[in-house]
């Protein structure tokens, strides 16, 4: 992978989330879940909500500018649009969740039929993406509205079922997710431990290396997201021209 001293092994990208209304009349972005992957929003403009299913039931969170909040692996999320929402979003495991660590609460007739999840998630190339990328948005809502009634009426078997048919589904792909944290997170907190230890014994030799980066002008295209426009930023490790 190529190198990135951003912190954490994290990801950044800008998030301009969905302003159509889903067939329960709510604007925002679709329904899912991240299986290793913490994630977390910086409010930058607008507000609107943050809708979330875990086993202690279904929660909203208000979002406005300044809004700092952040879900774990398993928390289903849904992003809610009531006035031009924009949000910063940083994401753990920087090359993971693009490695297919999340999954959209399709019904489970869906998301139980790896074929049929695919031909659901996907949004092909060229014109009508936007159609599919609510098409898709609305058939995830459909899943969320279920579990949502079933947590709220105290029955967490269908988010259980949810939970180990989402596991099912990107168990092919998780054997190569080490690799990607080893060589990300991993490697960037082992080597804060090594610069720690080195400060410990009095070498300092490491600060001689310093270096500023900034990463450059986000791309003019933005992508169709789960939850909205995305354009992420380019982390990898470039110097500011002096």
């Amino acid at each position: 992978m190529t190198a990135s001293s951003f912190p954490g092994g994290t990801s950044l990208s800008h998030l301009d989330i969905y302003p159509d209304a889903a067939p329960d009349g709510v604007c925002g972005g679709s329904p899912h879940i991240h299986l290793v992957s913490t994630e977390a929003y910086l409010v930058v403009e607008g507000h609107g909500a943050l809708q979330t299913i875990d086993r202690d039931g279904y929660r909203e969170t208000s979002l406005s500018a300044g809004s700092v909040v952040w879900f774990t692996p398993g928390t289903i999320h849904r992003a809610v649009n009531r006035g031009g929402l924009k949000v910063l979003v940083l994401m753990s495991n920087a090359g993971l969740p693009e490695a297919g660590d999340a999954v959209m609460t399709f019904p489970p007739s869906v998301v139980g039929d790896p074929d049929a999840y695919a031909d659901a998630v996907a949004l092909g190339e060229g014109e009508g993406r936007a159609v599919r990328a609510a098409r898709r948005r609305d058939l995830a809502v459909t899943g969320f509205e279920a579990l949502r009634a079933a947590v709220v009426a105290g029955d967490r078997t269908p988010l259980d079922d949810f939970y180990e048919s989402a596991g099912a589904l990107v168990r092919h792909r998780a054997a190569a997710w080490g690799r990607i944290v080893r060589e990300r997170a991993l490697a960037q907190a082992e080597d804060s431990l090594r610069l720690a230890e080195a400060i410990a014994r009095g070498d300092v030799a490491h600060l001689r290396g310093a270096r500023a980066h900034e990463a450059p002008e986000a791309a003019s295209d933005r992508a169709f997201g789960m939850c909205g426009r995305i354009r992420a930023y380019d982390l990898t490790d470039q110097e500011i021209p002096r």
